[in-house]
């Protein structure tokens, strides 16, 4: 066999050898680089803000009374938060008075967790609500960690 025949079937099968190897024993990075969870299913919310990039949606369901008083509190200081990005991001409450959303959808979300959602509303991640306050707190500072990201890239595009 041709010696140049044979190193490009080499430098073919070596990386998709390498590539089902990946694949099979199931090799996946250990550590991510955002803070929050991603959905295991698409969840579509009819929340699109006009002019807004992303919004940070709260599940309020019925119900839910401690909890998503103390995440209401935090939205105000999320508003403050975002400072120069609060015109690109809605802060949005899900299941209130002021944002209906259909019941089946809303039993999907977990109560008195934040969600981003892109401008299209699609539900991107998952910040559940924690009761230790310092734990919550660490919470709602990683999902502005991955908003500013978010932001970020989109403007880079």
């Amino acid at each position: 066999m041709n010696k140049t025949l044979g190193l490009f079937i080499g430098c073919f099968i070596l990386p998709v050898i390498m590539a089902i190897t990946v694949l099979k024993l199931d090799f996946k990075p250990s550590s991510t680089t955002n803070n929050g969870r991603f959905l295991k299913q698409d969840i579509w919310l009819p929340v699109m803000p006009e002019g807004k990039l992303w919004s940070i949606v709260l599940n309020v369901p019925k119900g839910c009374l401690t909890a998503c008083d103390v995440q209401k509190s935090n939205v105000e200081n999320l508003d403050v938060a975002l400072g120069k990005h609060r015109s690109k991001v809605a802060i949005v409450l899900v299941g209130d008075a002021e944002q209906p959303v259909d019941q089946t959808i809303q039993e999907k979300l977990v109560p008195a967790a934040f969600y981003l959602v892109d401008k299209h509303g699609l539900v991107i991640l998952e910040y559940p609500y924690e009761s230790d306050p310092e734990a919550n707190r660490l919470v709602l500072k990683g999902l502005l960690k991955d908003m500013k990201k978010l932001l970020n890239y989109a403007r880079s595009q």
